[in-house]
């Protein structure tokens, strides 16, 4: 069995990259160039190798399925696990990745860096931005030390300072409120990189709905615009798609012609065969 330190030293050599730990590459853009170095038609231009948010990662996973899929690849992905950056799992797909490059690549000389445009990748563990955990962590840990110890309370008992004097307590550096004043806006960073982690995960769930929408339009058009003979199975099935299609999630169905919907007895004949239909389930989400 192939050590970490020999398949780490294995991508970074076909790579050209400097990764130093297996879980570096959760991020799923080394497993998408590995797979260019074999077939070169990766769209290596799409990949984020700069990635440090889960949300891009799984839009570099989302690339690799395809891959997987346009060469009829038969390994399951698991990116929800993948993209958590654990030693096992990642180490278990790179030992995938080596036994299947060594079979199945050239063997000729791959320009990485060019393949990528010159883009920089590697370890992002540098600019992986703290988690909420972490910044609470710190934010504890910076109240407590900011805590007054005993020779702090027993001048807490003295005369408070008044006039000039407590306004330049105030401002001390140092001070208790200088303090809260860089936690409050360490805080602020905190929410606003958070609201743009938010914005860009609604985009891309956006952009799914759109393209999935689109899809069941096509659909939609296709059996609309289509003649199928009366009585037939194919007239059949059409009729059990467009129940699917438009039932609420209350089962009713609204919006069909009701002399496409009175038949039952058609949609049970159809749903045994629309059941014995393959579907994929490694199929690209």
């Amino acid at each position: 069995m192939t050590s970490r330190q020999e398949l780490i030293g294995w991508v970074n050599e076909l790579l050209q990259t400097n990764y130093t730990k297996v879980e570096q590459l959760g991020t799923g853009a080394a497993y998408c160039q590995i797979m260019d170095s074999i077939y070169g038609d990766v769209k290596l231009d799409r990949v984020k190798f700069n990635a440090n948010q889960e949300y891009e990662y799984i839009e570099n996973y989302k690339i690799l399925q395809n891959v997987f899929a346009k060469h009829k690849i038969d390994k399951p992905l698991n990116p929800t696990r993948l993209v958590k950056c654990r030693f096992q799992d990642n180490f278990e797909l790179l030992q995938w990745f080596k036994r299947f490059w060594d079979s199945y690549s050239s063997g000729m000389p791959y320009d990485a860096l060019g393949r990528r445009n010159g883009k920089p990748a590697g370890p992002v563990d540098a600019h992986r931005p703290m988690s909420s955990a972490s910044s609470a962590r710190s934010s504890s840990a910076g109240a407590y030390r900011a805590r007054p110890g005993p020779q702090g309370a027993a001048r807490a008992g003295a005369r408070p300072l008044v006039g000039a004097a407590a306004r330049g307590a105030a401002v001390r550096p140092g001070s208790r409120t200088v303090a809260g004043a860089g936690s409050s806006q360490q805080q602020v960073q905190d929410l606003g990189r958070q609201l743009g982690e938010a914005k860009a995960m609604i985009e891309t769930a956006e952009k799914e709905r759109d393209f999935y929408f689109l899809k069941l339009r096509e659909i939609e058009v296709y059996l609309q615009s289509n003649e199928f003979v009366a009585g037939s199975e194919l007239e059949a099935m059409a009729k059990h798609i467009q129940g699917i299609l438009y039932s609420t999630d209350e089962g009713d169905v609204e919006g069909v012609d009701a002399g496409q919907m009175d038949d039952h007895q058609e949609y049970d004949q159809v749903s045994g065969h629309m059941n014995s239909l393959h579907v994929d389930e490694e199929e690209t989400f």
